[in-house]
């Protein structure tokens, strides 16, 4: 696969400038760059989604198969079994060659007739058409997807559950090229570890868009570095940690020259200004002063950028309104969905006033579902939520279905209460900057999404913050980075996150352990062995 010249913009937001890669057949390839830098976008290309401007990306026109971090399958009814094995056209292509045979039998010489016989013969060789269901029974097992799950409904699974059948099925279909974005976000240790090896071994293009950094040392033997700053695309060879290396000596060589070229300016700005204040009569110095002028404005015009730096503006975001002692009390709480089994039974706990509370569990144990009875978007079988009248809530939803695409960054976060001037330094904080601020919505990658969804509660100045994965689609440092903005919240905090250094930085007092309803202090390790062992998102 290769790209030339490819050129891309969203109004006056370029993401793409002559932009060029070239990487192999059977190639790993690690994708990084700042959320924002065009990752994303460069899938949506590769799979026809999105049409650069200029350029082109070729394929060669392979099989692809692409994972995205949001799953949104179209056909919501179909059983899980059934999606799962639709990953390989195996039923269609049978009947296409019965078809094809008889076709060939009413006219024996029709030579096209045979010709297709011949290439759907391959397609079914290629799928394995003999051995299919026993690979595909094979990947449910790996991929520890409940037997359970298997007559379900895609509309009846969590968010966890459908990016893993997803991923199963992406795997079994057996692409040419494979384009993972963000694949680990809901795997437990053993399926992290069985797709680590999956890939490791598998014979094809792996295009795959990574936070983790143990990851990508694990499965790429090349990193491709979107740059937001150039709008280029470069290639290294070796893993993630080469990567680093390589990117460090880059950055060096990168602040030198830019020292180089800052002292340059300067000496030639100090000469100009001789040249300016010299007499009209010293004619050599004034040619000289222009000559010096001409240098300067191309080195201007062509001078290296340094890495944009984000500061942290000082606010006030401290709930507006006292807060309860006990804000939340869930007292015998009993759900369902219709025809599943029950998720809780004679759950009750009460929520402390300021402290931070984390909800964990394995894939489909009802994080996500108790957010959402607290909320009131559910409503229990049995039992009471009891919402103290001063809570005020902020609600953080994993799906960002919060926001609307038509908005604008700024337009997103909007609020009487705040100037322009507020608006912009909060969104700062969250790593909006410039022009950024006027993207609409729908051009943002999803950890741009997440960051203004972020934002925009925050600035809501609620006394009780409900996050729903908060981190899923954000790089490490931005994780850092926005991380602070929850650990300075003085208000309550429940959260449902997989990433300990987020729970971590933001202080968890207790936990909720799913789907046995126990509550126990906060503990790393703890916290370390139900995220290894019994979290299977």
């Amino acid at each position: 696969m290769y790209a030339r010249n490819l050129s891309l913009s969203f109004g006056t937001q370029i993401v793409y400038d002559a932009a060029q890669f070239n990487i192999g057949q059977r190639d790993h390839v690690g994708i990084v760059g700042v959320n924002g830098a065009g990752k994303s976008t460069l899938f949506n290309i590769i799979t026809g989604r999105i049409i650069p401007d200029s350029g082109h990306i070729d394929t060669g026109g392979v099989r692809i198969g692409y994972l995205p971090q949001v799953i949104d399958i179209n056909n919501q009814d179909i059983s899980v079994f059934d999606f799962l094995i639709s990953g390989r056209p195996i039923e269609k292509l049978n009947a296409q060659l019965e078809s094809l045979y008889l076709a060939l039998a009413e006219n024996p010489d029709d030579e096209q007739t045979a010709e297709e016989i011949s290439k759907t013969q391959h397609e079914l060789e290629y799928y394995d058409a003999y051995g299919a269901e026993d690979a595909l029974l094979a990947m449910i097992e790996n991929m520890r997807i409940d037997a359970s799950l298997l007559d379900k409904k895609i509309s009846e699974l969590s968010g966890g559950q459908k990016s893993k059948v997803a991923f199963a099925r992406m795997l079994y279909s057996m692409p040419e090229i494979m384009l993972l974005d963000e694949p680990t976000n809901h795997l437990d240790a053993t399926t992290r570890d069985f797709v680590t090896k999956f890939l490791q071994k598998y014979r094809g293009c792996i295009m795959v868009i990574s936070h983790d950094n143990d990851f990508l040392n694990a499965v790429a033997n090349k990193i491709m570095h979107v740059d937001k700053q150039t709008h280029k695309i470069f290639v290294f060879d070796g893993n993630h940690d080469a990567y680093k290396r390589k990117a460090a000596a880059l950055k060096h060589a990168r602040a030198v020259k830019i020292a180089e070229e800052e002292r340059h300016i300067e000496h030639l700005s100090d000469f100009i200004a001789r040249a300016n204040a010299a007499s009209p009569t010293r004619h050599a110095m004034k040619r000289a002063g222009h000559v010096r002028a001409a240098q300067l404005q191309k080195i201007l015009a062509n001078r290296t950028q340094r890495e944009q730096i984000y500061k942290k503006v000082k606010m006030d975001l401290s709930p507006l309104h006292t807060g309860a002692r006990h804000p939340i009390h869930i007292d015998d709480l009993w759900f369902r969905y219709p025809g599943a089994r029950l998720l809780y039974r004679k759950l009750s706990f009460i929520i402390e006033g300021g402290e931070r509370f984390l909800i964990v569990g394995e894939n489909g144990a009802g994080k996500s579902t108790l957010l959402k009875l607290i909320m009131g978007q559910l409503t229990p079988e049995r039992g009471t939520i009891d919402i103290n009248p001063k809570t005020e809530i902020a609600y953080y939803a994993q799906e960002l279905e919060q926001l609307n695409p038509d908005d604008r960054v700024i337009d997103a976060v909007a609020s009487d209460d705040y100037t322009d001037t507020q608006l912009r330094a909060a969104l700062g904080n969250f790593l909006f900057s410039g022009t950024d601020i006027f993207k609409k919505i729908s051009v943002l990658s999803p950890g741009e999404r997440a960051r203004v969804a972020m934002c925009k509660i925050i600035l809501r100045r609620a006394n009780m913050l409900i996050l729903d994965e908060p981190t899923n689609h954000l790089d490490p440092d931005t994780q850092a980075i926005i991380g602070d903005n929850f650990r300075d919240f003085t208000g309550t905090i429940i959260v449902v996150s997989h990433n300990p250094d987020f729970v971590e930085q933001i202080g968890i007092t207790r936990m909720l352990v799913l789907p046995t309803g126990r509550i126990e202090d906060y503990d790393h390790e703890k916290l370390e062995y139900y995220y290894s062992v019994n979290n299977k998102e």
